[in-house]
C-alpha cells in the first residue's frame, strides 16, 4: 500500500505519541495562553510538589526542563579532560553527544545477547575515569526493560562507584513503573539522576518539557547556572505537564493502546518467523533479514518514514508506534517487504 501523493508521509521514525496529549493538558495550554507574557510562576512550585509526592523527593531535587544534554556538558566540563562516559551501544546518544565537545571520553559498551543493557559489562568496565554511567531503561532502540529488582542492584552497585544517569524517556509506559523506576535509589542517598520526559507518553512532544530527579548537590549546581529557572522553562509545557500527570484515565487509556498495537507487530513479526525483541515502549525493533537502509528506502518509496539505521545491528529496524490507521498502513507494507526473498 502506497500512501496517495497528497497526503504526509508517515512519520515512525522519532518515537513520538501521535495518540495525542491529555484533554486536560490542552485545556491548560488553552487557558494559560493570555498569560504567555509572563514568566513561570507559581505552576512551577505546584509541579515539584506533584512529583516530590509521587517519588518520595525533595522538590530541590527537582531540576525541570528537557536537560539531558545539559547534565551531560556540566559532568563533561567538570570532570576534567578524559573523563569516561560509559554507555551501552548502540543506543539513545543526546548524553554522550553532549559530554564530546566538552573533553568527555565517551565508551560504548555492547548490548548482551538479547539485546538489553549489558550489566555485568558495566561493573566489569568502571575505572578510575569512569566519571558517569549513561542506561536507557527500557532501552533504545530496542525497548527491553530490564529485570526490575536486578536492575535497581546493579544501578545501587555502580553508584557506589560513579554516578548513574539512568534514563526513563519510556518507563512510564509500563503500568508498574513506579517500581521499577530507578528514583527509589534516591531516597537512599544514591548517587543517581534519574530523567523523565513528556514528549512520549504524555504526548507533549513539541513543548519540549521534561524533568530529572539528582542528588541534592547536582540539583542545586543546576539551580546555580540557572537550569530549571522560571527564565528558562516553558509555560505552557509547565501547565501542560502538571495538568497530563493529574489525569490518570488519560494515561492508562494510552498505556493500553499502545499495547494493543505493540502486540499486533510483535504478532506481524511471529508470522514471518522473524527475531524481534519484547519491547515495552512505543515502538518496535526486528531484524528484517536485509540492511536497515534498503528496508528505510523502500518504506520511504510507499510514504513511510521509518528514521536511521543503529550500526552495527544492521540488518534491525526500528518502528514508531503511530495510530491505528498509520500502524495498519505500516505493518502491510513491512508484510509485503518481508515477503520477498
Amino acid at each position: 500500500m502506497t500512501i496517495a501523493s497528497t497526503t504526509k508521509p508517515l512519520r515512525l521514525s522519532l518515537n513520538e505519541n501521535p495518540i495525542g496529549p491529555s484533554p486536560r493538558a490542552l485545556q491548560a495550554i488553552n487557558d494559560a495562553l493570555p498569560g504567555v507574557s509572563r514568566y513561570a510562576g507559581d505552576a512551577i512550585a505546584a509541579l515539584k510538589a506533584t512529583i516530590a509526592a509521587e517519588d518520595n523527593v525533595a522538590p530541590e531535587q527537582i531540576v525541570l526542563g528537557e536537560v539531558l544534554n545539559v547534565f551531560g556538558l556540566y559532568l563533561a566540563a567538570h570532570g576534567g579532560p578524559g573523563s569516561d562516559f560509559l554507555y551501552s551501544e548502540p543506543g539513545y546518544t543526546a548524553l554522550v553527544d553532549a559530554v564530546a565537545p566538552a573533553g568527555g571520553n565517551v565508551v560504548g559498551v555492547p548490548l548482551d545477547d538479547r539485546l538489553g543493557n549489558d550489566l555485568p559489562a558495566f561493573l566489569q568496565r568502571l575505572n578510575a575515569q569512569t566519571r558517569a554511567v549513561y542506561l536507557v531503561n527500557p532501552h533504545n532502540p530496542t525497548g527491553l526493560v530490564e529485570d526490575r529488582q536486578r536492575f535497581l542492584d546493579v544501578v545501587s552497585e555502580l553508584s557506589q562507584r560513579t554516578l548513574v544517569l539512568v534514563d526513563e524517556a519510556y518507563l512510564d509506559f509500563l503500568p508498574d513503573f513506579r517500581e521499577r523506576t530507578a528514583a527509589r535509589l534516591l531516597s537512599r542517598g544514591a548517587r543517581v539522576v534519574v530523567f523523565r520526559t513528556f514528549a512520549k507518553l504524555h504526548g507533549l512532544a513539541g513543548l519540549g518539557f521534561g524533568y530529572a530527579l539528582a542528588p541534592p548537590d547536582l540539583a542545586a549546581a543546576m539551580a546555580q547556572i540557572g537550569i530549571g529557572a522560571y527564565f528558562n522553562l516553558n509555560r505552557l509545557g509547565l501547565v501542560a505537564a502538571s495538568a497530563s500527570l493529574q489525569d490518570h484515565s488519560f494515561i492508562e487509556a494510552t498505556r493500553t493502546r499502545i499495547a494493543v498495537e505493540r502486540e499486533a507487530w510483535h504478532a506481524l513479526f511471529r508470522q514471518h518467523n522473524r527475531r524481534f525483541t519484547e519491547s515495552r515502549a512505543n515502538f518496535v525493533f526486528f531484524d528484517a533479514g536485509r540492511p536497515q537502509r534498503m528496508i528505510a528506502s523502500e518504506l520511504a518509496a510507499k510514504g513511510i518514514d521509518i528514521g536511521r539505521g543503529h550500526p552495527p545491528l544492521e540488518n534491525w529496524v526500528r518502528i514508531s508506534i503511530g495510530t491505528a490507521a498509520e500502524n495498519e498502513i505500516a505493518r502491510q507494507a513491512v508484510a509485503e517487504l518481508l515477503h520477498r526473498p
